[in-house]
């Protein structure tokens, strides 16, 4: 009897996915640590390594990072459908060995810039591909808390490597030592993704056969470009996610960029300014594990655009205060705003999207929302140039608002509750 005919199908879920699932959360922690190398330490190094004093000018390297992950996100989505989702970790694993060692490196400014380049194909593969797998192995049920714990375990890894790189900067200096942590993440997430991880298309296929559409147009067979469309403008629920994230990352760009230098001109020093880099991660990441779950209970619609309203809330109180507490306190309302909107887009996203092109439409809200990091680099650095640092943080709390007043007006519950 052939082997094919007794195959049994791949099944969903938590549990029965467990092993696998845990893996994915830990490759994804080191994900997170590749940013996290550079949350405290990159900004300072502009200033005091390079000379870099306009704030467009040093703002170039996340700039950089967002358009080029942005467009990576898409290829991700369109690849994992074509070849599987194991090959695109695998590539982004190799192409971010060399990001650290740029990083250590580098003469000139234009070297790190190329380096967030490759940080950006990096990312752009690794995260979204991870993102897909645990979508794939956990089914409908409990996907709002499979994001949350993909996204805490990520953003978990921000926080420490942020705070680890600012001590170790406080201590050793800028370079090289704060980036040592980078070649140990590199080379132990190609080392998990090549050796254990293994492939979930087969549960995206599985899931596509029992699958009910939420929306009389989202049938299961769509070319990339009507995915494109209703993933960016036409599906109400779909674009309001797509918009959101791209303001949500806006303000995550203002956060990485801008701040560790408006945290320095107000003095302190650099260890203080690794614990705020710190705080906003650290209490995005661990709040995940509450509201991803959260989201599975009480809807997607109201979390997105609560979260919106806190963040903005939360960057114009850091924009109306100064000192080293009352920062603290900003940006760990920051850090939960974000948090109940950062598990609950992708959960928002996988409730609509059809399991057969799901991968293509994750890829293309991560287009969108990755595409935040440069608007958000190029208008902080442009308002902080013309006008002043305080006018940039007001300008992106403004627009903050605005986003999560479009959820609450134009995103439909998407959550079969």
């Amino acid at each position: 009897m052939s082997a094919v005919g007794t195959e049994q199908p791949p099944r969903l879920g938590l549990r029965e996915n467990l092993g696998q699932f845990c893996l994915l959360v830990g490759v994804n922690a080191l994900v997170g640590g590749m940013i996290g190398q550079e949350r405290t330490v990159l900004p300072l190094l502009a200033k005091e390594e390079f000379g870099l004093t306009a704030f467009t000018a040093t703002l170039t390297f996340i700039a950089a990072f967002g358009s080029v992950k942005a467009a990576t996100n898409f290829f991700a989505g369109t690849l994992s459908d074509r070849v599987g989702r194991k090959p695109v970790l695998v590539a982004g694993w190799i192409i971010g060995i060399p990001v650290p060692l740029l990083l250590i490196w580098a003469p000139t400014w234009t070297w790190i810039v190329v380096a967030n380049v490759l940080l950006g194909i990096n990312q752009g593969l690794t995260w979204s591909t991870t993102v897909i797998m645990k979508i794939d192995l956990v089914g409908p049920a409990r996907r709002g808390f499979a994001m949350g714990l993909n996204e805490a375990a990520g953003y978990g890894a921000v926080a420490v490597t942020a705070l680890v790189t600012g001590y170790i900067a406080q201590h050793a200096g800028l370079r090289p030592e704060p980036f040592f942590l980078g070649i140990a993440y590199a080379g132990l997430g190609l080392g998990l993704s090549v050796l254990f991880v293994k492939e979930t298309r087969g549960h995206a296929h599985h899931e596509a056969d029992n699958h009910t559409p939420s929306g009389t147009e989202l049938r299961d067979e769509l070319t990339t470009r009507e995915i494109f469309a209703l993933t960016s403008f036409r599906d109400k629920a779909l674009s309001s996610c797509s918009q959101a994230g791209l303001v949500n990352n806006l303000n995550d760009g203002l956060a990485w960029g801008l701040f560790p230098i408006v945290f320095a001109n107000a003095g302190l020093s650099i260890g203080r300014i690794g614990v705020l880099a710190a705080i906003y991660p650290a209490v995005w990441g661990l709040g995940q594990l509450y509201t991803g779950a959260l989201s599975d209970r009480i809807g997607r619609k109201s979390l997105i655009a609560g979260g919106m309203l806190t963040q903005a809330a939360a960057i114009a109180w850091i924009a109306a205060t100064t000192g080293f507490a009352a920062w603290a306190f900003g940006a760990a309302l920051l850090g939960a705003g974000t948090a109940m909107v950062y598990p609950t887009l992708l959960a928002a996203i996988g409730d609509v999207a059809h399991p057969r092109w799901r991968a293509r439409s994750v890829g293309i809200y991560r287009l969108w929302r990755d595409a935040g990091f440069a608007v958000g680099a190029i208008l902080a650095g442009v308002l902080a140039d013309r006008f002043s640092p305080l006018v940039a943080i007001w300008a992106v709390a403004a627009l903050t608002a605005v986003s999560g007043l479009v959820v609450a007006v134009r995103m439909y519950e998407t959550h079969p509750r």
